[in-house]
């Protein structure tokens, strides 16, 4: 089985389906290794690049939703596509790599392709894409509703508690305050220390 084709088997299990061949033929166009990973907390895919390496490797975690992994995917491979045309110097979040990723999603901004309830958040996203999609809150709440992977506790986002609300989160017991910008300022109950949580951090309500 050739590269091309294990790619296909890992995209048939990951991408929605009307995605499978565009996605095939951005990496025809420009050749990269790709792994499926764990799931990582600090980041949902992965591109370094390496001038010692012909090949450039992509890294996208498993347990993200179809249209999640779609976007990181493309992301990342914004990511190869701008370092190959302007250089390695570029920031990696700067002009070039905004225009590319806006570039390579323009084709998948389809209701053939995508939700309609994700095309509005995503469409303008992509006006000017952030580093990571994960500071969009509204992107991410409308991607959480096709999570593959929900348990059966009911979860939110610490975004939509009120000041005042107890929830738990890795097994500690917070209170929410004050929000500021991306994040929550927020009292730990046990131990009266006060943490800065990202309002996009899946919670569930304490009783």
């Amino acid at each position: 089985m050739n590269s091309l084709e294990k790619l296909s088997q890992i995209f048939e299990n990951h991408l929605p389906q009307p995605a499978i061949h565009y996605c095939l033929t951005l990496w025809e166009k420009e050749p990269f290794k790709f792994q499926v990973t764990k799931s990582r907390k600090s980041k949902l895919g992965d591109f370094r690049y390496r001038r010692d390496h012909p090949i450039q490797t992509i890294t996208i975690n498993s347990d993200l939703n179809p249209y999640q992994f779609l976007l990181t995917l493309v992301h990342e491979i914004a990511h190869l596509h701008a370092f190959k045309q302007f250089g390695i110097n570029l920031n990696p979040h700067g002009i070039e790599w905004k225009k590319k990723f806006a570039e390579l999603m323009n084709p998948l901004l389809s209701d053939r392709v995508l939700p309609i309830d994700l095309l509005i958040p995503l469409r303008k996203h992509m006006r000017n894409p952030k580093a990571s999609s994960s500071g969009d809150l509204f992107l991410m709440k409308e991607m959480s509703k096709y999570d593959t992977h929900r348990s059966n506790v009911t979860r939110l986002f610490l975004s939509d508690l009120k000041p005042g609300n107890k929830f738990l989160l890795e097994g500690r017991e917070f209170e929410k305050g004050e929000t500021r910008r991306t994040r929550v300022l927020c009292l730990e109950v046990n131990s009266g220390k006060k943490f800065l949580i990202a309002q996009l951090a899946k919670v569930e309500l304490s009783e």
